[in-house]
């Protein structure tokens, strides 16, 4: 049986012929699936992976005229596995790139998802009054979520304020050991219980003055 599609882009995964065949191919009705090159069946390694292992599973047969490749010989299988492997590659190098897009936008000060709508202060002077999550959502006009997420938000701001305020009071503890009091009475007395003889420095001054 031949599936054909025409006027059909082969970047598309989806196509009318390419539908109807994987269809039969899940029913049992095609034993073995073979093209004219890898190409006419996907333009991308990810879709044509899929489409492999998918037939894998079925212990169903592919071959490609152009490249010479079936999957049921040792060649075929060393090359399913090599596209597996470009595969992943292809996965990672797109799932890095997108972590380098958030981080640079985070840099540059660039918002990351959606913009919040809820009224923050609004929520939070409710949930002091003793409201529930329901009551401050009909009020704030809001869903019970948006006011969850609300108070998930406050109790993060407030471990945040309570760590500041740890490091402060240890910073100034630490500097209230640094200068005690004992300290500061040793450096004051320091010179306590020395003796200075200046009466030679004396006797030398009056000898300039007679002079």
């Amino acid at each position: 049986m031949i599936y054909e599609d025409e006027n059909q882009s082969g970047v598309k995964q989806s196509r009318p012929a390419l539908d109807r065949m994987m269809n039969d191919v899940r029913a049992g009705l095609i034993g073995k699936v073979i093209v004219y090159s890898f190409s006419r069946y996907a333009r991308s390694v990810t879709h044509l992976l899929r489409a492999l292992e998918e037939f894998k599973k079925l212990n169903i047969g592919f071959v490609s005229i152009t490249e010479s490749i079936d999957t049921n010989t040792p060649l075929g299988s060393a090359v399913f596995t090599i596209l597996g492997a470009v595969a992943q590659l292809e996965r990672d190098l797109i799932a890095e790139r997108v972590r380098n897009g958030l981080a640079n936008a985070k840099a540059k000060g660039i918002r990351i998802g959606r913009l919040k709508m809820r009224d923050s202060d609004l929520i939070r002077k409710l949930k002091e009054s003793g409201m529930t999550y329901r009551q401050i959502a009909k009020i704030a006009r809001c869903s019970a979520g948006a006011v969850g997420a609300e108070m998930r938000a406050w109790k993060k701001e407030k471990i945040l304020e309570q760590q500041k305020q740890n490091e402060l009071d240890e910073a100034t503890s630490k500097i209230t050991l640094d200068f005690s009091p004992s300290q500061e009475s040793h450096q004051a007395g320091g010179y306590e219980g020395m003796n200075f003889d200046f009466s030679e420095d004396m006797e030398k001054v009056d000898f300039e003055l007679e002079r």
